[in-house]
């Protein structure tokens, strides 16, 4: 999980109430080094808005628990925003070991999209660094290189 600035020091809690009535926009690559950076080279594959209150305990709550895919892609990333579209947190989707499941593993324009779950990892930091490849983005991420857009 990246978040925004703002929420830094933000308790879990704080950030699922941050969430009601906000968006989960689903993306594929590109994703930038953090929520308060602008999204350049990722279409949104589906969106989904939270319901008020966002969470039931764990468990995510959306206004429409299916939506329509709006372009075709592979789930790799989400920005998670407040009602008022303000970001609040990046996290990964997809298989494996993300923080957004999916009841499949594409997106297809014009098809359903459901989320099964979403946690909520450690905090991720990401910095610039100065590395054998030259100048990258790391996180502190068990894999530094993980998921992270040099021009993001």
């Amino acid at each position: 999980m990246r978040l925004a600035e703002a929420f830094a020091s933000a308790t879990l809690d704080d950030i699922k109430a941050a969430l009601d009535g906000g968006k989960l926009v689903l993306y594929s690559t590109g994703r930038p080094v953090g929520p308060d950076h602008v999204i350049t080279r990722s279409e949104a594959l589906a969106t989904f808005t939270f319901a008020s209150p966002a969470f039931n305990g764990d468990a995510p709550s959306f206004a429409e628990a299916t939506v329509i895919a709006t372009a075709i892609g592979t789930p790799g990333w989400a920005r998670l925003s407040k009602a008022d579209g303000t970001p609040v947190a990046d996290l990964s989707a997809g298989p494996g070991a993300t923080e957004i499941k999916l009841a499949s593993v594409s997106a297809t324009k014009d098809f359903p999209v459901t989320v099964t779950s979403v946690t909520f990892g450690p905090a991720e930091t990401v910095e610039w660094a100065k590395t054998e490849f030259g100048h990258v983005f790391q996180t502190n991420h068990d894999n530094p290189f993980r998921k992270v857009s040099v021009r993001g």
